[in-house]
């Protein structure tokens, strides 16, 4: 299962931290890979580079630049998991692409009382946020992939 990347951010000593569409934040530390392989060592080299990095399009993986990158699955699987406030919260739209629902369908159950807004779901200006615990109670476990 691909685990789709919807924000990466540079932070002291060469970690990265990964927010994961599923509601999951990781710790990723890149120094490992300096030694690993030589490609990486320029970003022990220049740390505006290292600053750089950003998401690569579609989600499923970052980039700093047409040489260096790393997949969606190494940052998940090798990411120390971080407590967040915002873990286990997903947009409707990430919802919807996961368990193969459309997005009326989570407003329809929250105005027929299945999914309690405030408690399972809730929103935030324009976008809302559901948490995983009560998606997989309601519609079990995903069936795609973000």
């Amino acid at each position: 299962m691909f685990h789709k990347i919807k924000s990466v951010g540079a932070l002291p000593e060469y970690k990265l931290c990964v927010q994961f569409a599923e509601g999951v934040t990781k710790i990723y530390d890149v120094k490992p890979l300096f030694e690993k392989w030589a490609a990486f060592r320029t970003l022990a080299d220049d740390p505006a580079l290292f600053s750089s990095v950003e998401v690569d399009v579609g989600g499923y993986g970052i980039v700093w630049n047409d040489d260096l990158d790393l997949s969606c699955d190494e940052l998940f699987e090798n990411g120390q998991a971080v407590k967040s406030p915002f873990d286990g919260l997903i947009a409707f739209t990430d919802a919807t692409e996961l368990w193969g629902l459309n997005e009326s369908t989570l407003r329809k159950a929250i105005a027929y009382g299945k999914l309690v807004q405030g408690v399972d779901a809730c929103k935030f200006g324009k976008q809302w946020v559901i948490s995983t615990e009560a998606m997989k109670r309601e519609y079990g476990e995903p069936r795609g992939t973000v």
